[in-house]
């Protein structure tokens, strides 16, 4: 019965394609899309990711989000530093500055002040130069994809073409020469503007001058003490909030969530991709189950028990299931192979698969259960009738 089961699937082939594309389209919708918007979330807290050794983040209670700079005074290092419980504290500018390129455009990018002596919160992975070259005179790292993209040398020599910005080069940072010393790889921003590390008190130079200059504290806690107790502390003692880097990201992912639209976009995309499951191979499935109700008479007629009859629906309802799911996962991942991450952000978590999975579950035991239903009804005196 098995084999016949799947010989009636099969032998429908405008009906069997029809369902296998109906499913497959409606997984690669919802896995695409949730996909996107996964890896569109996660630029929101890149740099968090990027920077992985501070235990806190420490800002003012008013900051929504990681972009949202509410500068402290630079007292809050020293305060910070004093709470017992504290192995080390350093300042963190973070801000958007304008970047004079070679041939006279300006490009806004966000800089990045690290602390001039641990150099704590550099770039993650050095692709050109060393990390310590920082403290090198007007030195600055730029994010690789900046370098062939918004940093490209628009003035080469006659004749020649457009190259990367390279080692050596110099760009202007509010009218304040910078010299690159690296070339860095960091994770891609929201806004998607351009990187720029370098060191604190350089970074505060290239700035306009402000009362307060200081975007974050970082704090490393000493080892075996109350983390919870110690934000505490932090609160009490100098009004800041503190997160460590996993609250952080969430507290940044949350703001855009509610705030933005962005859910509900992308929401929209994915119940659409359900949707269009359902009334493509879901009604496809039930109308296959119909037409072949002459042969699971037939069979009923012969003695087959409802059992096994059931148990034909079911299997053909899984075969189309799991191809439909197979082919649609995999165009997903081709997609995301395919099309360059800077251009697209595009993260597929191991989440997004099981959800699309329950998507195409929940579709094809709707449809199949119909068809069960209709099947069991089915008298076998209908079937010789005319």
């Amino acid at each position: 019965m098995p084999i016949f089961a799947l010989k009636m699937l099969f032998g429908d082939s405008a009906r069997f394609y029809g369902m296998l594309l109906g499913l497959a389209f409606s997984t690669l919708l919802i896995s695409q899309q949730a996909s996107i918007f996964v890896g569109l979330m996660s630029r929101t807290f890149g740099f968090v990711t990027d920077t992985p050794q501070p235990d806190l983040w420490i800002v003012d209670p008013a900051q929504r989000f990681l972009d949202d700079n509410k500068p402290l005074r630079s007292t809050a290092v020293q305060r910070v530093r004093s709470i017992e419980g504290i192995e080390w504290a350093v300042p963190l500018f973070k801000g958007l500055l304008v970047v004079n390129l070679p041939d006279g455009k300006r490009q806004m990018s966000q800089v990045i002040g690290i602390d001039d002596a641990s150099l704590i919160a550099g770039p993650p992975f050095m692709l050109e130069g060393a990390l310590t070259d920082l403290r090198k005179p007007d030195a600055i790292i730029v994010d690789e994809r900046a370098t062939r993209r918004e940093f490209k040398m628009i003035n080469p020599p006659e004749g020649g073409e457009p190259r990367p910005l390279r080692v050596g080069d110099t760009l202007e940072l509010n009218d304040r020469r910078a010299e690159v010393v690296g070339i860095c790889k960091a994770t891609q921003t929201f806004q998607s503007q351009p990187v720029i590390y370098t060191t604190y008190s350089r970074a505060t130079q290239y700035a306009p001058m402000e009362r307060r200059m200081v975007t974050m504290v970082l704090a490393g806690l000493a080892p075996g003490v109350d983390e919870a107790q110690i934000i505490k502390s932090i609160a009490e003692r100098t009004g800041l909030s503190a997160f460590n880097g996993e609250e952080f990201a969430d507290k940044t992912v949350g703001y855009w969530m509610r705030e933005t639209g962005i859910p509900i976009n992308f929401g929209t995309a994915i119940v659409l991709g359900f949707f269009v499951g359902v009334a493509v191979a879901g009604q496809m499935f039930y109308n296959f189950v119909l037409d072949n109700l002459k042969y699971f008479g037939a069979m009923k007629a012969m003695g087959a028990s409802r059992k096994t009859l059931l148990g034909m629906v079911f299997l053909q309802a899984s075969t189309i299931a799991v191809l439909g799911f197979g082919l649609g996962i995999g165009m997903t991942s081709a997609f995301g192979l395919t099309v360059p991450g800077e251009r697209l952000a595009f993260r597929m978590t191991w989440h997004i698969p099981l959800i699309a999975a329950g998507a195409v579950i929940i579709i094809c035991t709707a449809s199949a259960a119909i068809g069960m239903w209709r099947v069991l009804r089915l008298d076998p005196a209908d079937v010789f009738k005319g």
